[in-house]
């Protein structure tokens, strides 16, 4: 994964970090980071400008964009050139399976009032958002979308059955679950899942699944309404 940022500040200690700096460090995966100041020439290293047609904020220049992308493209071929944006497909559970299978990815993190439209429509490929809500860039989106998609790659997570049993890995809600103390201030451990007996394990997580599903599901839809 190669990630285009203004901020790279703000992505490096977290792709260096826990679950994504483990999957590195066994070359399960290599993240990239690119600083678009890199990638600016003039004397101020701007990588911004205010919009045509007037109106407030900034505007990330395609000049550095292009220069980075199309350098990058160069070196080897992407799958996607995947930007996050408001209007982008909500990025799922399905999604992050079918990236995972990927080879090589480029994510172009937006910030401040976007990049100049003709990024988008000469190297842009994938558009992704995490949601109908706005947020001051797409670092963080990027680091969510990464860490969901580089999880689910072979070597990544020792226990990889674990993975069959995240909630919506198949379009369900993950059981509860519980360890050590048995009894916490009074809340018990389900006497099932201490019962040794697997068949009736399974039968009980199966059947919580379908409640926190059905439950899940109920919640979304009245929010529609």
């Amino acid at each position: 994964m190669d990630v285009v940022t203004a901020v790279p500040q703000l992505m490096l200690p977290v792709v260096s970090a826990s679950i994504l700096g483990k999957a590195q460090e066994k070359r399960v995966i290599e993240i990239r980071v690119h600083d678009l100041r890199d990638h600016a020439h003039d004397r101020h290293k701007l990588i911004d400008d205010t919009p045509y047609g007037g109106g407030s904020g900034m505007v990330l220049k395609p000049e550095p964009i292009f220069e980075c992308i199309e350098g990058l493209l160069a070196e080897r071929q992407y799958d996607d050139v995947i930007f996050l944006c408001p209007e982008g497909d909500v990025f799922d559970q399905r999604e992050a399976n079918a990236l995972s299978m990927k080879k090589n990815l480029i994510i172009l993190c937006g910030h401040y009032k976007g990049v100049d439209e003709r990024v988008r429509l000469k190297l842009v490929t994938r558009e992704y958002s995490l949601g109908p809500f706005v947020m001051t860039g797409g670092e963080i989106a990027a680091l969510a979308m990464i860490d969901a998609i580089v999880r689910l790659i072979p070597g990544a997570v020792n226990d990889a059955e674990s993975l069959l049993m995240d909630s919506f890995q198949d379009g369900m809600i993950g059981p509860p679950e519980y360890t050590r103390p048995e009894n916490f201030r009074g809340m018990r451990v389900p006497e099932v899942l201490m019962s040794g007996n697997h068949h009736n394990v399974k039968k009980w997580r199966d059947a919580e699944r379908m409640r926190r599903t059905e439950e899940y599901r109920a919640r979304q839809l009245n929010k529609k309404l």
